[in-house]
């Protein structure tokens, strides 16, 4: 595979308002995502794979040491082989804990330097917190959240750990991640379960639509979040100052197979509940020359876009800059112009 680009979308501090999730949406299997990440840690070539976690977690560990402060106590929330914790140092975090779903990749995590007292446990996300009330200095996740189920549980969870003025720095796929193979497979059955046939009866309004229905679509990719879902779980969870930007990478691949093989390598195959257990050769093979004829690259590669959302939301404290009150303003926008051109006209005087 090459790695193509890196391209960063957005950035906004914005307050976001969005429907708030059901608290007991129940998408992923956690107990599938547990041994299908446990699985991964038997690959003798597992490192082979870890090209996008690895750079994730270096880039989230990056803005923790944009917080100029020293950390005692730090929460890697879902660390997998530690691809945030390797990268801190003795300098930023005193005390580090290590918790995930999976205890092999836990066996396998990679530790910081030497003088970070370190605490590892096997520890599902979606649990209460094992810490007391405002005792942790920052908690940071890479790529982990989008496996979550109860997200509005887990962000409550962290402010209430989380000590005043304190921070939760994430990492997640969301949106568009692997739109290009989720279009090619949808496209691929579409064509083998006979959806044109489908839709020409339910314009004809025929009576066995309903019999065609229940053979359709399932999801072969998971669902991903959008940046309006996750800033509007922190804020409505007490969280402020809220800061989400979000990165693309798209990787090359010769075929469809190497991409789904390094998936699964990853431990990103799909676990949600309503997944299906086969996948035909011959709707692979459709879905191969789909992908190359929608998306392929001229050197016969496919290329695959991971996108990457970024957040950091802060608990509130006292001393944190706040809006000033709606109307207290003492100069209108419209206004700024001429105060603009009067300030400068004043520098000239001066001079």
């Amino acid at each position: 595979m090459v790695l193509n680009i890196w391209v960063r979308r957005i950035a906004t501090s914005s307050v976001i308002h969005a429907k708030p999730l059901p608290p007991n949406l129940n998408i992923f299997d956690r107990e599938t995502k547990k041994l299908q990440r446990n699985r991964t840690a038997y690959y003798p070539d597992y490192a082979n794979y870890e090209y996008i976690k690895s750079e994730v977690g270096y880039r989230v560990a990056d803005r923790v040491f944009d917080i100029k402060r020293e950390f005692n106590s730090i929460l890697d929330l879902g660390c997998q082989r530690g691809y945030v914790s390797k990268n801190l140092t003795k300098e930023t975090v005193k005390k580090l804990y290590m918790f995930d779903i999976s205890e092999k990749m836990l066996e396998q995590a990679d530790l910081p330097e030497e003088g970070i007292q370190v605490e590892k446990r096997n520890f599902d996300e979606e649990d209460d917190l094992p810490f007391e009330n405002d005792s942790l200095d920052l908690i940071v996740s890479s790529l982990n959240f989008h496996w979550v189920n109860n997200l509005p549980k887990l962000f409550k969870e962290s402010i209430r750990v989380l000590k005043k003025d304190s921070a939760i720095i994430g990492a997640m796929f969301a949106g568009d991640t692997l739109f290009e193979l989720r279009v090619s497979l949808q496209l691929a059955e579409l064509e083998r379960k006979g959806f044109y046939i489908l839709i020409f009866l339910y314009y004809l309004r025929l009576d066995c639509f309903p019999i065609f229905f229940p053979k359709g679509l399932t999801p072969r990719i998971s669902p991903f979040t959008t940046p309006q879902d996750i800033g509007g779980l922190l804020t409505s969870n007490g969280f402020t100052l809220l800061t989400l930007d979000f990165d693309e990478i798209q990787i090359s691949y010769p075929s469809i197979f190497e991409l789904m093989y390094d998936l699964k390598g990853m431990g990103e195959s799909n676990c949600s509940w309503k997944r299906k257990f086969n996948l035909s050769t011959d709707t692979l093979m459709a879905a191969q020359s789909i992908y190359q004829e929608m998306y392929g690259n001229e050197d016969g590669s496919i290329p695959a876009t991971y996108q990457i959302l970024y957040f950091i939301a802060w608990k509130p404290h006292e001393s944190q800059a706040k809006p000033a009150k709606r109307g207290s303003a003492n100069v209108s926008l419209k206004e700024l112009p001429k105060v603009l051109e009067q300030k400068k006209g004043d520098t000239k005087n001066d001079q």
